[in-house]
């Protein structure tokens, strides 16, 4: 991860620290294009592990996580996330799988990101 993916990744923790009460234990972003591709891990809550037990709990999960994330950064602007890149945020997509506990969002903006900013990906090859 560059600088800027690093601090992409810091917003996405807190503001869903914030609106969520908890965020991922670990978030790495990449940026692709116009995309900022977070991957994460730690996502649910105690209660929410234990809601995965029940026999519909992974889907109710599932369908709550994407829903809320989707509605949370609606409701809740990112306008810190359009500070940092100086770019229009103007979509996000949202996975989850409940028993690995790992997510992934794909925020998407009006600019070349990957262009702007280069990208961690070619010093991960290394």
């Amino acid at each position: 991860m560059n600088k800027y993916e690093a601090e992409f990744s810091n917003l996405v923790r807190s503001f869903r620290k914030r609106h969520m009460g908890k965020g991922p234990s670990q978030i790495r972003t990449t940026f692709c294009r116009n995309w900022a591709i977070c991957e994460m891990e730690g996502n649910l809550s105690p209660v929410e592990k234990f809601i995965a037990t029940a026999e519909d709990g992974k889907q109710m999960l599932r369908a709550a996580r994407t829903e809320m994330v989707k509605d949370i950064y609606r409701n809740n602007y990112p306008t810190e996330m359009e500070e940092l890149l100086g770019a229009k945020y103007l979509d996000l997509f949202v996975d989850i799988d409940i028993e690995k506990d790992f997510g992934m969002s794909i925020f998407v903006f009006d600019e070349n990101l990957e262009k702007k900013f280069g990208s961690g990906r070619a010093e991960e090859k290394r």
